[in-house]
């Protein structure tokens, strides 16, 4: 492959949030891609820490009643505003598609960063591969994911790393905004 490809698939990747997306459906065979390329990440001792959790569909709505539930449980009733309670699951299911990151570690092999870092590598290689489909994603991270957690009844030792919400969209290209490398940089020659 050229190497003009990878460099604008990366340079081009963006952020795109579910009100853009349309409501075209991603298919299931795209989807198993993007976790066999989010799969083929670094890993140190080859512990493989990532682990995800794929909802469409049914998966969704359970997920958009779980945010709803959770507005309501967690909101002093003087606070509570019904707009908010109808909004707290919309993200959800204005997505085609949600992937919850979770990670497995393996202390007596290697230091959690490591496979923090791993699974972050993972979730780059899917959120390039959704990119180069022409499909819009965005990681999130709540305030909530232990509850999430609970949520999708993860094994204890797991841990949630956040949310990666996906759908085909009608979003214009945006530049970057990204201060010049030249500034991150020192060079020892």
């Amino acid at each position: 492959m050229p190497a003009d490809h990878i460099n604008d698939i990366i340079r081009n990747r963006r952020s795109i949030f579910p009100p853009s997306y349309t409501s075209q459906d991603i298919p299931v065979e795209i989807i198993k891609d993007l976790l066999e390329n989010a799969n083929c990440a670094p890993t140190h001792r080859r512990t493989e820490p990532w682990r995800f959790t794929v909802m469409k569909g049914e998966g969704l709505k359970q997920l958009a009643v779980f945010f709803s539930d959770r507005y309501k449980r967690v909101t002093p009733e003087e606070n509570f505003s019904q707009a908010r309670y109808d909004a707290a699951g919309q993200k959800v299911l204005q997505s085609n598609c949600v992937v919850a990151i979770h990670m497995e570690p393996h202390p007596d092999q290697v230091p959690e960063w490591e496979e923090i870092a791993s699974v972050a590598c993972a979730v780059q290689n899917m959120w390039l591969s959704a990119h180069a489909y022409g499909i819009g994603a965005y990681w999130s991270s709540p305030a909530f994911l232990d509850e999430i957690a609970g949520f999708l009844k993860l094994p204890e030792n797991h841990r949630c790393l956040g949310l990666f919400y996906m759908g085909y969209h009608e979003q214009s290209h945006t530049e970057a905004r990204r201060s010049s490398i030249d500034d991150k940089v020192t060079w020892i020659l």
